[in-house]
């Protein structure tokens, strides 16, 4: 297959799955990661674990915490904790942002995947508002809904 310019290459290595029930997902960022030498061996690799993580913004930068990655086994000496913080890469405007939206009206920025871009790890991180006990349960409701349509529509073929 041709590489097109106009379409970057994207392999998604993980997706946190859990953070469309738990949270009503309201704006989407594409954020690079500061990784240190082993890990993104880790992450091409896809072993990752975002499901727990989340985005905190201190002094002016976005830091990723409680993202699993292992260490990758044939540089063990380079290892480094898995579950270390990161930093991740944003525009100063785009932190300032989330920042007054997070103080502002009590959000949560959770990363929603990793993925290569042209080579380079980036995570998709979101601006998110707890569901309450009720949404989750129509948020279910509507899935089965959805099999059940498409399992209407496989059978009448």
């Amino acid at each position: 297959m041709p590489h097109q310019p106009n379409k970057p290459n994207i392999k998604i290595l993980s997706d946190n799955r859990k953070a469309s029930f738990l949270y009503e997902i309201l704006e989407k960022y594409e954020a690079g990661i500061a990784l240190y030498g082993p890990e993104i061996k880790s992450i091409k690799s896809g072993k990752v674990n975002l499901s727990d993580g989340y985005v905190v913004i201190k002094n002016g930068e976005a830091l990723l915490l409680n993202v699993h990655i292992s260490p990758y086994e044939k540089a063990a000496r380079e290892n480094k904790d898995p579950l270390r913080t990161r930093v991740l890469l944003l525009h100063k405007n785009e932190i300032m942002r989330l920042y007054g939206k997070t103080k502002e009206k009590n959000l949560t920025i959770v990363p929603l995947k990793i993925y290569l871009k042209a080579g380079r790890a980036k995570v998709e991180i979101a601006l998110v508002k707890g569901k309450k006990i009720y949404d989750k349960r129509a948020s279910i409701k509507e899935k089965e809904q959805k099999r059940e349509v498409e399992r209407i529509i496989k059978s009448k073929r």
